[in-house]
């Protein structure tokens, strides 16, 4: 097994290469997956009539980019093609078709005609994001332990992650992930570097704001992120209020501002998109008025998530979804066994950390905030999402990572660590070549 105790702690000390190598061999073996699921009659024909009429009857499609173009991504290929024309199509992240279209439309002119472009760019920026992810939420984990054997394991978790191929296609989830981790990173980075200055402190305070934000274009759920600034918001009011000193006081409404700020900039990653959707449905002259321009909040996709999707509350909660809430199961019980333990022991991703860190308190506070964001997601994904969908979203969250990494270096729960990891490379694997052939769960 890939986490054995002697090669995991070998593999620590060199952790750039070992984490490219697990990553190559993981995504080989994925790809692999992918590839000879050509053999199988695809269930659905979607991907082939949707190739050829967005690039004719002679496209020239790699087989990559056909048996990873399922499910969602049609939709965000279409969108990256020719731009948002239904209204469903607003249910998706605005991020990965903005992106990929940016990116293909200057190569279109030195590609052959008809080829599939889009695809391939947007297969390749989910391995490349995937990646970075990979070394973000290892930075980030050395930032807040100072353990690097924590740090590699839950870094090499991640390439594990059971989404699976969904880190590999034409989906929001690499790149939300990536951001996602780099937000963390940058407040991780705000809340230790007070020995730099305040200059330094609330630049990246704000800068992982903007990149949350960014997150939250590619994948609503980045909302959750304006936790970790309610939190900060919370903590900096209380300093205004009882601070002892002017300078404290003073300091406690910069911090005060600097977390509205960041607050602000994560909330405009899904006003800005509704915003746009606003403009274009709801102002002017239209044949038809959309019944959500009238609500007292008009979001077009709280709108087409329960119209197309039959997406409410306990709306999922019906007698034919129960094999999908058993599938989701695992990945529910442990992102809320790991979100409720390391919300209650924050500590547990120091407690064999080399040196001290600056401001442990706000660490901790930062650990609890990230947990408290992960329970609200799973509680959501059961009560409202269409519950399959949390093996792939969970992807971008860094808790359970440290959990199930932290699992693995105990002796007493080493044996629950691994049958997770089991469960993880064996999951990724089946429901890999089930993308590939156009069958749920997606």
């Amino acid at each position: 097994m890939v986490l054995t105790t002697s090669w995991n702690t070998s593999a620590a000390s060199r952790p750039l290469r070992s984490l490219t190598s697990l990553f190559l061999l993981w995504k080989g073996f994925l790809l692999a997956v992918a590839l000879s699921a050509v053999l199988a009659p695809a269930y659905d024909t979607s991907t082939t009539l949707f190739l050829e009429r967005m690039y004719g009857r002679d496209a020239r499609v790699p087989l990559l980019a056909a048996q990873l173009t399922r499910w969602d991504a049609l939709y965000a290929m279409h969108a990256s093609i020719k731009g948002r024309i239904y209204e469903q199509e607003w249910a998706f992240g605005l991020g990965l078709p903005a992106l990929v279209s940016g990116i293909a439309r200057p190569l279109a002119g030195v590609t052959p005609s008809g080829y599939a472009l889009e695809p391939i760019v947007a297969i390749m920026f989910a391995h490349i994001t995937h990646f970075l992810s990979v070394l973000c939420l290892h930075r980030l984990t050395v930032l807040l332990s100072g353990n690097t054997r924590l740090a590699y394991l839950s870094a090499a978790l991640h390439i594990l992650s059971p989404a699976g191929l969904f880190l590999s296609a034409p989906y929001n989830e690499s790149p939300f992930a990536c951001l996602s981790f780099l937000g963390n990173l940058l407040f991780a980075v705000g809340l230790t570097s007070a020995p730099l200055g305040p200059l330094w402190t609330h630049g990246a305070m704000i800068a992982a704001g903007l990149s949350f934000g960014l997150a939250t274009v590619f994948r609503s759920n980045g909302l959750t992120s304006g936790l970790l600034f309610a939190v900060e918001a919370v903590h900096s009011l209380r300093r205004i209020v009882v601070g002892g000193s002017r300078s404290q006081r003073a300091g406690g409404l910069v911090a005060l501002t600097v977390a509205v700020l960041g607050g602000l900039c994560v909330a405009a990653g899904s006003v800005v998109p509704q915003t746009l959707a606003w403009m274009r449905y709801c102002v002017g002259d239209h044949d038809v008025s959309r019944p959500w321009c009238d609500k007292m909040v008009p979001s077009i996709y709280t709108f087409v998530q329960e119209k197309y999707w039959n997406v409410g509350f306990l709306r999922y909660w019906t007698l034919n979804q129960v094999p999908l809430f058993l599938l989701a199961a695992p990945m529910l019980a442990i992102l809320l066994s790991s979100g409720i333990d390391l919300f209650q022991n924050p500590q547990q991703i120091s407690r064999v950390a080399g040196k001290p860190r600056n401001n442990d308190e706000g660490c901790k506070r930062f650990v609890r905030a990230l947990a408290a964001s992960q329970v609200i997601v799973a509680v959501l994904a059961i009560m409202t999402y269409h519950v399959q969908i949390i093996t792939r979203i969970s992807s971008g969250y860094p808790v359970w990572y440290w959990w199930v990494a932290d699992c693995l270096m105990e002796k007493k729960r080493q044996r629950l660590g691994t049958v997770i990891v089991m469960f993880m490379m064996l999951y990724g694997g089946v429901q890999g070549g089930l993308f590939a052939t156009f069958l749920p769960p997606a």
